[in-house]
């Protein structure tokens, strides 16, 4: 159940680092799912809940795919509808990718500014789509995991100088959702972390390793985590309706974690 709204570029006067990129996106299929490539101009598909249903939090969706693609359906249009459908505005990332051929962009300096400005944007719309503006978080799939885990690590508040709106905004996520991500070595707790959850299947060996010494670190920080590891599961299952094994149920964990959390309460 959801309001239909169409793709939206998150940078209206084109992003910084893609002047005179104009070549189209690419997509190909891949046993039925789209994968996407190509993507100069970042934006957010908006899947906005009915007002009668909504929770007023949202959720920014990277889907992985190495940072050379995005499997876009399975990581990215399948749990937004599933979260859309239980009140919570769910807006799937199409952001720059650092890794595919001949590329000119950087995770540091262009995925990670898109994921930031997605954050910012949706703060800017938390009205008009009925968000709470301290209920707004990131979720990630393997390479887009990496992405959501940096942006809980950098952020500005905005400048409310700038005579932009979406500029004024905050860039921090109130809550970060890593599924499969690599390089979590790299991800420290302090006492503006955002809280936590993890998921990873036990056959996703260094992941699996990564999100544990990561949420222990979480543990010993004082940030709310939560981990989940999957046992005979491996690395990309993101949700896909033909999918009956138990980690099938891993958005409905999600959502509890979400609710337990107070981000579900009221509007």
């Amino acid at each position: 159940m959801q309001n239909e709204v169409s793709e939206i570029a998150i940078w209206p006067d084109g992003a910084p680092g893609s002047e005179g990129k104009a070549g189209k996106e690419k997509i190909k299929l891949f046993a039925g799912e789209k994968v996407i490539s190509g993507i100069h101009r970042p934006s957010i598909i908006p899947y906005i809940p009915i007002p009668e249903i909504t929770k007023g939090t949202a959720v920014i969706i990277a889907p992985g795919g190495g940072h050379k693609e995005l499997w876009i359906d399975h990581e990215g249009h399948n749990p937004a509808v599933f979260f859309c459908e239980l009140g919570i505005a769910s807006f799937v990332l199409k952001y720059r990718l650092a890794s595919e051929a001949n590329s000119a962009y950087t995770v540091q300096e262009h995925a990670l500014a898109d994921i930031q400005q997605a954050i910012r944007f949706v703060r800017s719309h938390s009205e008009e789509w009925k968000i709470n503006t301290d209920r707004i978080g990131v979720m990630g799939f393997s390479a887009g995991g990496e992405l959501a885990g940096l942006a809980a690590m950098h952020f500005d508040h905005g400048n409310k100088n700038a005579s932009n709106k979406i500029a004024q905004q905050s860039a921090y996520p109130d809550f970060q959702a890593l599924i499969y991500p690599p390089g979590t070595d790299r991800f420290k707790a302090s006492k503006f972390s955002p809280p936590l959850f993890l998921l990873c299947g036990q056959e996703d060996e260094e992941i699996s390793q990564g999100c544990t010494e990561m949420y222990q670190r979480y543990k010993e920080g004082f940030i709310p985590a939560e981990l989940h590891i999957y046992a005979n599961e491996e690395h990309g299952f993101g949700v896909r309706k033909n999918n009956n094994a138990a980690i099938a149920k891993w958005p409905e964990r999600f959502v509890d974690w979400l609710s337990t959390l107070g981000f579900l309460t009221g509007k």
